[in-house]
């Protein structure tokens, strides 16, 4: 069979990849499995084939928002999709117009291709925490809560959600969405997404290196690990269909942290490393957005589910470090 990842050059695209490669079979349209013998990475920006890729990978580039092209991704009957594309936070408040192109546009063109493809194939799309907002601060949300997102980010994966259970009730897809909390430890560089200092507070003095974070010390904020999510994503891709229902988004579980909980982890975990400076100088508009989101959550469908869940904040860590540090 054939799997695309959408976005899949980035650090989850990959991590993804490499999973479903390890894995070799995941469940087809027929509901069988079968051994996937083609994977896409589609993305926007041309990348270099990781070391671990095998003749089964392909990378694709181009822009999700034309038709066309992503009609040409989904060229078989045999396909499954995990739309993991996105314009993140940061850069959805600085560009609504391109927001919608990518996140909205891109994804309905994605959802549309499936629906030309016979056998209702399955859809694995990622959403996130930000479909919520205008909560009092401390409030526990859970799958049923009422979404107010209060970032143009946040109202096209919410759109999305809504999309992918009306595709799946037509019977055009058999579609499963994965609700993120922010995903830590990402290696690299930062990001735009307005939580990118929760990954860079653990990964940048822990390869000692200096760190600026755009938020208060005590700021909270919900966060899983790279290992759990993918595990959650391949989990889900996998769950058979009336297990979920008519609503198919599933809010997967949470580590509520402090910053200060993260440094203090870091600090611990990766005390035999020459540690980074860190330095705290609030940028008002990156709090504005984080103080939207919840900082709690809970995640009951999920463990009914079968889903992993982390344990702490000590745990996300150690997996970085084992995974990524060096």
């Amino acid at each position: 069979m054939k799997v695309v990842i959408t976005g899949g050059a980035g650090f989850l695209g990959r991590a993804l990849a490499r999973a479903l490669l390890e894995r070799r079979t995941l469940t087809a349209p027929s509901g069988t499995r079968e051994e996937i013998d083609q994977l896409v990475l589609f993305d926007t920006a041309d990348a270099s084939p990781p070391a671990w890729a095998d003749s089964r990978v392909a990378l694709v580039t181009g822009d999700i928002s034309d038709r066309r092209t992503v009609d040409a991704l989904c060229d078989r009957e045999d396909i499954s999709v995990f739309h993991l594309a996105s314009v993140l936070s940061g850069g959805g408040e600085a560009d609504f117009d391109r927001a919608l192109s990518v996140n909205l546009d891109g994804g309905r063109n994605v959802l549309e291709a499936l629906r030309r493809t016979p056998g209702a194939p399955r859809l694995v799309f990622t959403s996130t925490l930000a479909v919520f907002g205008g909560l009092p601060r401390g409030e526990i949300v859970g799958d049923a809560t009422k979404q107010t997102p209060e970032t143009t980010y946040g109202a096209t994966k919410a759109i999305l959600e809504l999309l992918v259970n009306d595709f799946t009730r037509k019977g055009f897809i058999d579609g499963r969405t994965a609700r993120l909390p922010t995903v830590i430890v990402r290696p690299g560089a930062p990001n735009a997404a307005a939580s990118s200092f929760a990954s860079s507070v653990v990964r940048e003095p822990a390869r000692g290196l200096d760190v600026v974070v755009p938020v208060a010390r005590d700021t909270r904020i919900a966060v899983i690990g790279h290992r759990t999510v993918i595990a959650s994503l391949v989990a889900l891709h996998e769950l058979d269909g009336a297990a979920l229902g008519a609503d198919r988004s599933v809010q997967l579980p949470a580590v509520s942290v402090g910053v200060d909980e993260l440094i203090a982890s870091t600090t611990r975990l990766a005390r035999s490393r020459p540690l980074g400076n860190i330095t705290f100088r609030p940028d008002a508009e990156v709090a504005r957005i984080v103080q939207s989101w919840p900082a709690t959550t809970a995640s009951e469908r999920a463990a009914s589910l079968g889903l992993p869940a982390d344990g702490d904040a000590d745990s996300i860590v150690a997996a970085y470090l084992e995974d990524f540090a060096d």
